[in-house]
């Protein structure tokens, strides 16, 4: 644990954290000089602390716990009606099983997040690096999901004949294995995360889970970071996704049905809302890595901005956590039908109904389980 006595003013837990600004704390090394000196000085400070304030702290605790509130029950709820299909899974089925995982295991880190932007950090060192692991894992892995249906959808329809549906689930869950295991390496930073001790002025000391580097040169560590984070978080899904969609589309063009205006209408709303919730942070995560590595120049005010704009464009990308299942799985008519099978039978609705629903479930595997 490290303790730091600020010279001048700041709201605890008011800046992101340095690699990934899931940890919802300030970095005091975007400020100062790479030191190991701790008492800082208007002297030895870059910049004045950025500050969100109060009241933008409290905003952003609501945020995170709606999003908690909203992701938590959809992705729990589309868990079970895929788990309790008693047909063989797809392997979008099982792409957006785990999907649901990873975001339901995200979503249930943000209480804490949510508590630390009001109160600081009150849950331990350990919490701070095993909190911020979760996050960043499942970040990672719920980005390549979405990567792995689109791939899945692409080869659905347009290779349909030539790869057979056994071998695509055969290949998925030996997939899904390798998307864990590549999200918890990934993931492996987080550990640079620790509590610090902070006293602002004459105010109370203030605990805060932030980024420490302590290896090397704190700057080639956190371009490396950031470099994981934009490559495999953003670039390359973002990449394999418009590349599958766009050719999926064409295809669907193409192709006689009643279902592909409505498969074309889920797609486009795929892409929108991933380049809608991840845009504005990774653009904002850029400009904060060129400023930090001084590609830039020095600017305190743009400094200040950007690191206030992390915070609120981090929890818009947090928000797709829970928009997620309305676009795979509530728009999808072959989705609702299931659910309100499995509702009817739970609730003991009469059969004529159940057989009613269960009449209409019967859609185009071309068009995918969650169209």
């Amino acid at each position: 644990m490290q303790k730091k006595r600020l010279a001048s003013p700041l709201t605890p837990a008011g800046t992101p954290s340095a690699a990934m600004s899931f940890s919802y704390t300030f970095d005091n090394d975007f400020f100062e000089n790479e030191t190991s000196t701790y008492d800082l000085t208007p002297n030895t400070q870059a910049c004045p602390q950025a500050s969100l304030g109060p009241a933008a702290g409290l905003v952003l605790s609501v945020v995170l716990v709606a999003i908690f509130v909203l992701a938590i029950p959809g992705n729990v709820l589309v868990g079970w009606v895929i788990s309790t299909n008693k047909r063989a899974l797809t392997p979008s089925d099982v792409y957006l099983f785990h999907l649901t995982v990873a975001d339901g295991l995200l979503a249930l880190t943000l209480p804490f997040f949510a508590v630390a932007f009001i109160r600081g950090w009150i849950f331990g060192d350990f919490l701070c690096k095993f909190l911020n692991l979760i996050i960043e894992a499942n970040f990672y892995t719920s980005i390549i999901f979405l990567a792995c249906i689109s791939i899945d959808r692409y080869l659905a329809i347009v290779h349909t004949r030539e790869l057979q549906q056994s071998r695509r689930r055969s290949c998925s869950r030996l997939l899904c294995a390798a998307v864990w295991a590549v999200g918890w390496t990934l993931a492996l930073p987080a550990l640079f995360n620790t509590t610090t001790a902070v006293s602002l002025g004459d105010q109370p000391e203030t605990w805060l889970c932030t980024e420490s580097f302590h290896i090397g040169r704190p700057t080639a560590w956190r371009l490396a970071t950031r470099g994981l984070l934009h490559v495999f978080g953003f670039v390359v899904p973002l990449a394999v996704m418009v590349a599958c969609y766009s050719i999926t589309i064409t295809k669907l063009l193409h192709t006689r049905g009643f279902h592909k205006h409505r498969a074309m209408r889920v797609i486009i709303a795929v892409v929108i809302a991933f380049l809608l919730c991840w845009t504005p942070y990774h653009i904002t995560l850029m400009v904060d890595t060129l400023l930090r590595a001084e590609l830039l120049g020095l600017d305190c005010g743009v400094q200040s901005a950007v690191s206030v704009a992390l915070a609120g464009t981090n929890s818009l990308a947090l928000l797709h956590s829970c928009i997620n299942p309305f676009l795979y799985a509530f728009v999808g008519r072959k989705f609702r039908s299931k659910m309100k099978l499995l509702l009817q039978r739970k609730f003991g609705r009469d059969r004529a109904s159940v057989s009613k629903v269960s009449r209409s479930t019967s859609t185009s595997e071309v068009a995918g389980t969650v169209l």
